[in-house]
């Protein structure tokens, strides 16, 4: 590690707790963030400290962009509803100059082939398949035995959209782009997680560590921080479902990859292509088993990327800015860890209230995509600085490549 690169974090110390390590110099954090940290820093399980990666903000259950080690317990909420949510790239043999000049084609035929979005009335979810298509089938079927054995143990789960939901994008910060790198190549990058079955699991979690704390009179700074004791049935019942769900969301990512590469090839006047060196898929939203400092420890990354040395991962800025594939660096201290993009500057709310449709349009201007109201809370203003942002975590991961959006497909 270079002398620019070292010990690029702050230490804070909380009371009552363990030390937090923060890469967030440069980067705007918010006090509530911070406060929230301190209340996980409190938690009695916790490994050594906790880390925060420069893109993070307040969450529900705890900071989005933290990386929290635990040993003997887990914390459902942590983890959150979206479990498994996280990115992939695929670097292609095209060129800017082999896309047409007018991309709202390329646009739709994206949208068409991938369930996006989500009806709220009583109708047919535009966001869901109506008959899955064969591709999705075979995955399922990969997936259902799990599932059921899972389902037979928490009833609660089994009425969850499982295959319907299966290659398919949802909604709020869910996206699928085509990207020019640095070089003008071509990449098709996109975001999402385990969708409406990853959800009940993590509703249904959460609530249950919340009995078991009522059950054993657990005092806790946050009730969202509710936990499950390592040796107990839920304990373990909780893990095969989140690693089933980090299952469904990895297929769930690969089968729109797939998708959206038969949609862009079959539009005209786009040529054959090939895929290049690169291809990346990695959670940022999950539980994994690792060892870190002479312990097996459960790392959970809520809103962060693994980047042990070599480890390639994804960097999205917002939908005007710039989005970078990286390569770990293996930083110990972070825990291996590094940012899941920009990182929220404001609440949806906030961004709706001070930000206009002509805002937004502008600050999109180049970009192939929704521009309307409906958006205003993705709008690339309610983000953080993406050049701070990498600044800041220049000790855990060098840029491989910097991509900017040309069309972004939003549900």
């Amino acid at each position: 590690m270079s002398n620019r690169d070292a010990q690029n974090y702050e230490v804070h110390q909380p009371k009552g707790g363990v030390p937090i390590k923060r890469w967030t110099r440069g980067v705007q954090v918010e006090e509530d963030a911070i406060a929230q940290l301190e209340r996980i820093a409190q938690m009695p399980f916790i490994h050594r400290w906790v880390a925060a990666m420069p893109d993070v903000h307040l969450g529900i259950g705890a900071t989005v962009g933290s990386v929290v080690p635990t040993v003997g317990a887990v914390i459902p909420a942590a983890v959150g509803v979206d479990i498994g949510c996280g990115m992939m790239a695929v670097e292609t043999s095209l060129k800017a100059s082999d896309l047409p000049d007018n991309l709202s084609e390329v646009r739709s035929a994206i949208e068409k082939a991938v369930p996006h979005g989500r009806t709220t009335n009583h109708g047919r979810d535009k966001g869901a398949w109506h008959t899955p298509p064969a591709p999705v089938v075979t995955v399922w079927k990969q997936l259902e035995r799990r599932f059921d054995a899972i389902v037979d143990k928490h009833k609660a789960i089994e009425k969850s959209n499982t295959a319907v939901h299966l290659g398919t994008l949802g909604t709020g910060n869910h996206f699928i782009e085509v990207c020019l790198d640095e070089r003008d190549q071509v990449w098709f990058m996109l975001h999402s997680g385990s969708r409406g079955v990853g959800n009940r699991i993590g509703s249904h979690f959460i609530a249950l560590a919340k009995e078991e704390m009522k059950r054993y009179f657990v005092n806790l700074p946050d009730q969202n921080l509710a936990y499950l004791s390592e040796g107990t049935k839920y304990f373990d019942d909780y893990v095969e479902a989140v690693e089933w769900a980090q299952d469904f969301a990895r297929h769930n990512r690969e089968l729109m990859m797939q998708a959206t590469i038969k949609a862009v090839a079959g539009c005209k006047g786009i040529p054959p292509f090939t895929f290049g060196a690169t291809a990346v898929n990695c959670h940022h939203n999950y539980v994994a088993r690792e060892h870190h400092y002479g312990k097996d420890v459960l790392v959970t990354r809520k809103g962060a990327v693994r980047a042990r040395t070599g480890d390639l991962g994804i960097i999205p800025g917002s939908m005007g800015t710039r989005s970078y594939i990286v390569r770990g660096k293996g930083n110990a201290e972070s825990f291996h860890s590094c940012s899941h993009g920009a990182g929220r500057a404001m609440s949806r709310t906030e961004a709706r209230k001070r930000f206009t449709v002509a805002d937004h349009r502008k600050a999109t201007a180049g970009v192939e995509c929704r521009k309307d109201e409906d958006v205003i809370d993705e709008t690339p203003m309610a983000y953080k600085d993406i050049d701070a942002v990498m600044e800041a975590q220049r000790d855990l991961v060098e840029v491989v490549h910097t991509l900017r959006q040309v069309v972004c497909v939003k549900g």
